[in-house]
This record gives structure tokens, sequence and C-alpha cells, in this order.
């Protein structure tokens, strides 16, 4: 068949052709490239809603017991759901609905919209004026953020309105949110011992005021024309409040003789942004789905700077991504354009100018074909896939040395072109598809993995996968016609090709002693490997490493139920300390919310009075350090717990280091989370240590009197609304203005409503009068837990924890495991601690990466076959994969570098690589000894073949991937790969022979005995 057809020989005989191919394809290649999509990171699906719950009046504990309860059995009984986390705080819960990590991204749209119909029918169900809501809007990166100063609330809205206006007509723009605003209201104080001595209640006022709030559409009239008809007397400012009339029993008043109208902002307001320390306004820009982040900056810019702000307001720009992208890509082009030059220098140096500049055309023919590709796929150019590109620049030089070293050999021999280009099909072709098939697959269990992170991540395999392929049809196709092309004659080769000799006869030496002590090296081989997997526990574990990013996010965590107004004070305290810092650049202040998603794998916080989030740009990598450093020696109260995060390059936990105290008892929990804490905390390398429960915090209770409650015609359902709205306030309509409705809220005066010594006082309807709250019940206080967690319908305590300095998670878990494992011992009956955070992040990941293995063991023992047909050297070539594990483990422990998810990809890589080199070796081994050559001479022979193309991929690799070891994020990997393919490629070229020699030389030596009997 391979004669009939030989690619290599029917791509010489087309010349014309094959050159117009090269050519078109290196223009639409670099076309294509230079129009690829830009961005920081490669999306990923977030697998995770919020469902909220409004109760007005209700505790924590009602809401857990009758809210959180029911919904969580509801959603239960859907199965893509994973985890169910609630939080219940006073009138509200929230729960975090998590799908499981390996649900396909195509399906979640589908199972929201199911959740939403379940709460649906759950809501008739549930206690009357309970409210559900849920929202999944948290995908979108609003990587361009601009804060808005220099002017009072309202103003800022304005401005940021006709901003975002100009932002939505250019070309790239996705979303566009505005954050901070403060609402407005107008708020209609009123003095209840006056109203009551009218004979009114706050109901009465509250009632004329939405009367008239509502508009008095007539009809119309029909003439020649249809002519509307509507009643003034409306409400449209604050003055139409003050004049309202109300009916008394002593006669009309009006609405300004027993109240006090302002209009003014929400007190407190449900957040509260500051940049700089000055009240702002936040204006975020996400880009739209596969847009080019750097023109989207550039555009932006634009308008920005042609904007007419008003005076003393000012506009800064504090996120913008366009910027990162830029460094980023140029970063990794000045990298992809050193290993390609280093590539390139190992070409000419090792096979000679002529072979060198045939092995350099490779590389832009199979990147061409890449970019293409990654067109048709649109993947752009992001993280992910610029370091798959440089992790495959170190490999696809490798068919392309195979082939034209096999075209050198044959023209040493006295071959003449042709028949040297057609070897490199009916020799080399497919013991290298199979090589190369071998490689793509290893990192088949990243491109198919159906978690998070093998979404983050899959672009590894589809873009290295691509550029593999690519470089075997360029090594098959266009490099035998280069060859026959750009080689000189035979008779010229010597002079062209330096030979290594010296070289070959040590290696032959090396040989000859290995296979006489073949036993002795295979046992050696079998105790470097057992003693690298034992040095393993000696590395440290990481999930994903830390972003390089300037960014620090602190997290001001009050105790739970503290008012957004005492967050307030403490993030006010932090500003103070931090302002004019040399090493800060930008100061964002978050109260009572989280900042919005500017980055992938950040998570904003969930809203909550007793938290806040400091976004800090500081101005470079070392600053920041200077800047976490700074934040420890502020002294804040010990009430106040900071927690410092540095961004990660990859999904993660907000707290890296979690243990989840599971049990039916909140107080036995509170109880065993002390224990857990102080745990944590002895291991000297935890900061931040908190539990999300808090301490219990008083609650005020009217105790209320059933007897009189019953004697004086109230029920408990109109009394809580009347305190209610005494003391919360009652909307009474709008005001519309400006596009926004201006809420109209009734309530008691200040002096009553923040004194709970005068509610004794507070006038009450009853159905037999107007009678102080003192006769109906009595204000008792009490204590309870501010909030309470539960997990999948149990309740759930949470232990917390940052990590100091470069201290790994893993290292705290170590640390802590001896005294947790005590603790276990110790629970009572029902009670449980589970590891959370980045330890259970990163199981997730790599058990989704773990259950492809199978499959992939499969396809590459399929490819073996089809290739070697023999199990016992298709085991042997898959046996050889774990041989890079010696050399990464020592260049681990060496460099100190984390072995984590990264480094995981590089492990996988590592071992197609050298099955791919075994496969060669294999295959020219068992081709010599069917010529009737002994066993160590053909071992020894296909050694010494097989050695030089072996080395030259590896040196080629190695050098290639130098640059990506200084990468924050590539780093890891790209030390494994050096250390491995060292180590690896030393004993494919040592060892293999002698396992090799071991396990065939009975059997095969019996055959050769009776082929020649």
């Amino acid at each position: 068949m391979m004669d009939r057809f030989n690619v290599s020989r029917w791509a010489i005989g087309h010349p014309a052709l094959i050159i117009f191919m090269m050519v078109g394809l290196f223009l639409a290649g670099g076309y294509g490239f230079l129009n690829l999509g830009r961005a920081e990171d490669p999306a990923f699906t977030l697998k995770n809603m919020i469902v909220s719950a409004q109760w007005p009046g209700a505790s924590a504990e009602k809401m857990q017991r009758h809210v959180a309860e029911p919904l969580e059995q509801s959603l239960r009984n859907i199965e893509a759901i994973d985890i169910l986390s609630t939080y219940c705080v006073s009138s509200a819960c929230v729960t975090q609905v998590y799908l499981r990590d390996d649900e396909h991204k195509e399906k979640v749209s589908a199972i929201w919209q199911q959740i939403r119909n379940r709460l649906t029918d759950l809501t008739p169900d549930l206690p009357t004026n309970v409210t559900l809501a849920a929202n999944d809007d948290y995908a979108d990166v609003y990587g361009y953020v601009f804060a808005l100063t220099g002017a009072e609330n309202a103003t800022l809205i304005k401005t940021a309105e006709t901003l975002k206006r100009a932002f939505q007509r250019v070309h790239g723009v996705g979303k566009v949110q505005i954050s901070g605003e403060v609402p407005q209201q107008i708020n209609v104080d009123l003095d209840l011992q006056k109203i009551a001595a009218r004979g009114l209640v706050l109901e009465d006022i509250a009632r004329s005021l939405r009367q008239r709030s509502v508009l008095g559409a007539a009809g119309s009239v029909d003439f020649t024309t249809t002519v509307p008809l509507s009643i003034s007397g409306n409400l449209e400012s604050l003055k139409s409040v003050e004049d309202t009339p109300i009916a008394g029993q002593a006669g009309s008043l009006r609405v300004k003789d027993v109240a006090q109208v302002t209009r003014d902002y929400a007190s407190p307001a449900p957040s509260v942004i500051r940049y700089g320390g000055k009240p702002a306004v936040i204006i975020a820009v996400a880009m739209s789905s596969g847009g080019d982040g750097l023109t989207l900056g550039t555009s932006l810019r634009k308008i920005t700077s042609a904007f007419d702000l008003p005076a003393g307001m000012k506009l800064t720009q504090v996120e913008d991504q366009s910027l990162v992208i830029g460094e980023a890509v140029n970063t990794f082009l000045i990298k992809f354009a050193v290993a390609l030059i280093v590539v390139l220098l190992v070409a000419f140096v090792s096979l000679g100018w002529r072979s060198g500049i045939i092995v350099a055309c490779s590389v832009p023919l199979t990147l061409a074909g890449v970019s293409l590709y990654m067109g048709m796929k649109h993947i752009g150019l992001d993280r992910i896939s610029l370091g798959a590109l440089i992790l495959s620049l170190g490999l696809l030089v490798d068919d392309a040395i195979i082939s034209i070293e096999a075209m050198v050999v044959q023209l040493e021999q006295g071959s003449r072109r042709e028949e040297a280009a057609s070897f490199a099909w009916t020799h080399t072709a497919f013991p290298m598809l199979t090589g190369t098939l071998l490689t793509v697959v290893s990192f088949l269990p990243v491109g198919l993995a159906t978690s998070t992170t093998g979404e983050y991540a899959g672009e590894i395999f589809w873009v290295s996968g691509a550029a593999l392929l690519f470089s075997w049809i360029v090594a098959v196709v266009f490099i035998p016609f280069l060859g026959v092309h750009l080689l000189p004659e035979p008779n010229h080769t010597a002079n062209d090709i330096p030979q290594i000799s010296a070289g070959t006869t040590k290696l032959q030496q090396i040989l000859l002693c290995v296979l006489n002590y073949k036993k002795a090296v295979a046992a050696g081989t079998i105790g470097l490997l057992a003693l690298a997997c034992g040095g393993l526990f000696f590395v440290d574990q990481q999930f994903f490493p830390q972003s390089d990013r300037p960014e620090l996010i602190v997290d001001v965590a009050m105790p739970p139920g503290t008012s957004i107004k005492e967050t307030d004070q403490a993030v006010g305290f932090l500003e103070r300390h931090l302002a004019g810092l040399s090493s800060l650049r930008h100061m964002e202040a978050h109260i009572g919310d989280g900042a919005p998603r500017f980055y992938l794998p950040y998570a904003p916080a969930t809203p909550s009075a007793a938290h806040a989030t400091l976004l800090l740009v500081a101005k470079d990598l070392n600053a920041r350090e200077e800047l976490a450093r700074q934040i420890t020696t502020i002294p804040v109260p010990i009430t106040v717990h900071l927690h410092v995060q540095r961004l990660s390059l990859g999904p993660t936990a907000d707290f890296p280091v979690q243990y989840r105290i599971i049990g039916p008892a909140a107080d036995k929990l509170l109880t065993i989370a002390h224990e857990v804490n102080a745990i944590v905390a002895a291991t000297g390398a935890a900061v931040s240590v908190q539990s999300d429960w808090g301490s219990k915090a008083p609650t005020l209770t009217l105790e209320a009197d059933s007897d009189k409650l019953a004697r004086f015609q109230i029920d408990r359902a109109n009394l809580a609304a009347q305190l209610q709205a005494s003391i919360s306030g009652e909307n009474a309509g709008d005001i519309s203005k400006d596009h926004h409705a201006i809420p109209v809220i009734v309530r008691a005066a200040q002096s009553m409503r923040s004194d709970p010594g005068q509610w004794h006082s507070m006038p009450i309807e009853t159905g037999v009068g107007i009678l102080p709250l003192g006769q109906l019940g009595t204000i008792q206080v009490t204590s309870a837990f501010p909030i309470i967690w539960q997990r999948n319908g149990e309740l759930c305590m949470t232990v917390q924890s940052g990590v100091a300095g470069d201290v790994q998670p893993s290292r705290i878990l170590q640390l802590a495991a001896p005294a947790m494992d005590a603790l276990q011992q110790r629970l009572p009956a029902g009670y449980r601690i589970e590891i959370g955070g980045d330890a259970e992040l990163s199981s997730t990941a790599n058990d989704a990466i773990f259950a492809l293995l199978p499959v992939t063991g499969g396809l590459m023992l399929l490819f073996l076959m089809l290739q070697l047909q023999s199990f016992s050297r298709s085991l042997l070539v898959i046996f050889s994969a774990p041989l890079g594990v010696i050399g990464m483990v020592a260049g681990l422990l060496i460099s100190g570098a984390p072995f984590g998810f990264v480094a995981l990809l590089g492990l996988i890589a590592l071992a197609g690589m050298i099955m791919r080199n075994t496969i060669l070796l294999v295959d020219q081994i068992q081709a010599n000894h069917t010529n009737e050559t002994s066993l160590h001479d053909a071992i020894i022979k296909a050694t010494l073949l097989r050695a030089r193309p072996v080395c030259l991929t590896a040196i080629a690799a190695v050098l290639a991937f130098i640059p990506l070891s200084f990468n924050v994020f590539w780093g890891p990997m790209a030390i494994v790969m050096i250390s491995g393919l060292i180590g690896g490629t030393l004993l494919t070229l040592v060892a293999l022979p002698a396992f090799y020699a071991l396990l065939f030389d009975r059997s095969l030596s019996a055959s050769n005995g009776s082929r020649h009997a």
C-alpha cells in the first residue's frame, strides 16, 4: 500500500502545486494569526446560581427552618445539582447553587430554567410574604473599570448613565454595568404621638399619599382626534408630598402638619463605593464573546478622552484589561521568538545550514496551519493558547528533524535525493504518526475533561494537538520536497553533515556494558523510579499559582450582623492608613457588596452589610508584596478580620484553606469550630483564620401577650406590619424624576426609630382604638446567631484561612493533619469535618482528568498495536512513560517549584514525548532484528541510529522550554518538561535497551536458532 501511494514521492512530483500550497498556507495563516481574538484568559462556564429569599421580620432561625429547608428539599431533586450552600440572616436567606463540576456547559442554561420553574412551583407552599429570586449572571468579566468621583451620588449616576450609552455604541462591548448608586427617597418622618392625638395612625398617612401617587387616567374623548382625559394632583415634588391633605377626626390637615418631609439618600445605603477615599460610582465594561481586548481598550480610551465631564468631576480608569492582554501577548511573543531562535540554532548547529533551513521552514508552515485551525474553532490568543503554542514549539520540530535526518542518512549511504525523500514516507512516516498520536492523546484528559478546570485549560489539547498533527503533515509532505531541492548532491553530503563518530563510539561502549549488565540496569532504573515517587512527598503541592497581576484583594469581614455603617467606619480606618503609600496606585472600596468581576478567576463577594472589599492596585509586583506586608501592620480592632488575597491564575477558592464542620446542633458546631480554629492557627503558616458564623449576637424580641392581643382585637401579623412600618418605613408610592422612581417612605421620627426605650409608647391601631405598644407586650433582649449556614440540608460551619508568604495551602493541611485526625476521632456521633478550599478543587480537577486515563491508555494501546502489532512491545512503550518522573522530581526539588495542576499537564505531555521516542526506538529494533540481525546487534544499531534525532529533538525541546520556565503560570510545567526530558531521554537510550533485551532476549534468540536450524 505504501509503495503504491507514497505521499512524499507524490509531493516531489508536483512541485508547482506544493509551492502554491506552501505560499498559500503561509499567507492565509499569517492573516489568520493577525486576526485572532485576544483575551487575558479563556472563558469557562460558571456553574453556580444565587437563589435569594426575602421574608420581612423573620429571624435567621425562622428563615433557615421555614424557607431554606423546603427550598433545598425542592431543589435537591434536580439531578445536576451538586451542592446547595445556604446562609440565613434576619429577613433573608441566600442559597448558592453549584452544579456538578462535570456537567456539560451546553446544558447549564436549561438547568437554570429548570430551577426557576421549581421556584415558581414552590412559592405557594412557603409562608406568606416570602419572595424568591434567582440570578445566574455572574460569568461576565468586566475588564475595563472606570471610577467617577467629584460630585454627589445622583450627579455621578447621571453622568455615568451618559457614559454607559456612549460605551454601548462601541463595537466589541458586551455589557456595561453601573455600581454605586445610592437610592434616593422622600422621607416622611411622623410624630406618632401627634397623629395619635388626632385619631390617626401611620397607615392613614401612607394611604393618603399612596392614593395621590397613582396616575389618574379618566378615559378619552373621541373628537376629530382621540383626546385623553386625566386627573391632576398626583405626587410630583417634595412640596406636593407636604401639601397632601389627610382627613382626621378634628378636621382636615396636611402631611407637613404632622411630619417632617425631606429628600435624602436611603439610610442605611445598600452599598457604598469609594475611590481613593472619595465617594464614587463605578462603570464596568465587559467585552463581547470572541472580541479583541486590545482593540476594545483603545476604543474605550478614545471615548473617555473626548468625553466632556462636568466641572469638578474626575474619571479614572482603574482596570484596563487591554494593557494586561497586550503585555501578556507581547511577553509570550518575545518568549516564543526566543524559543524559536533556540530551536533553529540547534537545527543549524547539529544538522548543518542546509538541513537547518529546511527545519526552520517547517515552523512557520506548521504555525500557519494552527492559526487557521484556531480561527475556525474560535480560539483566540490568551494565556492558555499562547502557552500551548510555546509548548508545541518544543515538539513540532521533532517530526521535521526525524524526517530530514532519515533523508540525510540515506544520502550518506549513496541514495539519490528522490529515493531518500521517498524513504521518509516508507520507513519513518508511520512510526512518527504513531508517536505524534501518542503525544496528542496524552493531552486528551485535559481537552475532554468536563470539569471547570478542564474547560479553562482545555485549549492545551486542541492547540497542541493541532500543532503536532500539522507538524507531521509538514514532515511528510513539505520537508521531503524541500529536502530534494535544498540538500546537496549525495557526493557532497559528507562535507555538509558533520560526523559524531567519537560520540557514537562512546555510546556504543555504554550500550555494550548495559546489555551485559541488563538486570542491574533494569533494577537500578526501577529503584530510581521508586525513589522519585517517594520524593514526590517532599515536593510542595499547589492547585494554580498566584497571578503576576499587581492587584491585591483585601476582604474586610466584620462580625455577622454588623451594620453597614460600622463596616463603613472600619473601611475608612483602613483607607486612612493606606492613603499616600508609595506602593499604591489605585484604591477602590466596595462596602456591603463585592467588586465587579474584573478578572475571570476572581469571584466577587456576595452582598453583606458586614463585609467589604478593598481592591488595591500596586505599582508593580514588588510594590504588591510591600503593600501586603504594610497591610498586616495596620492596628485594626480585634473584631475586624482582614484577608489579603493575590489573584490566582485559574479557578480557585476565596480562602485556600477551609475546614467544614457539619452536624445537627449549632452550639456544638461552634465549640468544634473553636478547636479547629486553634489547630489551624497553631500551624504558624495560616493567616486570617476565621469562622463564617461568628458568635451569637443580641436580638430584640417583642414578647406579645396573646390574651391582650385577643382582647384588643389585633393579630400578630397586623402588629408586626405596624412595627415594620414605624421602624423600617412603609412605601407610600413614588415620584418620577430623570428616569428614576423616587419612593416615598412613611415612618416614625428618628428619635423613636433609634431608641427601643421609647417603643413602649409607640401608638398601635387595634380593633378597640389606638393603644401604646407597652399594653400589648414587652421588648426582651435575647441572643442568636446572626447568620446560619447549611450545606446540602445540614448545618455547616466553616473555618477558613489564608496562607502566609510563599507557604502552599497543602503545607497547612499537612501540619494540621495529626491534630485534626485526633479531633475527628473525638467528635460526637453525627458530626464530621470535611476539607474544602483549594485541596477540594484540586482533587475535583484531577479526578476529572484521571477519569479519562483509561480511555487515554486504551487509545494509546490501540495506536501502538496498529504500529507494532505486539502486545509485549506495546506494553513496553506504555510502561516507559513513567521514566520522566525521575528527572521531574529532581528538577522540582532543586528548583523548589511546586507540583500543581499546570505541572500535572507537563507530566502528561512528558509521558507522551517519552513514548514517542520509545516507539521510534522499538520499531527500529524490531525492523533490524527482522533483517536477520542478532538481538544485541539490533538493539545497538537501532539505538545508535535513533540517538541523534532523539537527542536533537530533546535538546530543541529543553532549550525551547527555558524561556517558559520564568513564567509564573507555565514555569512549573516547563521545569517538569526540562528536567523530565533530560532524564527521560537518557533513560530511553540507556535503560530501555536493557529492558528490551531482558524481556525479549530468550524468545527472540530461540526463534533465531530455529530459523537457522
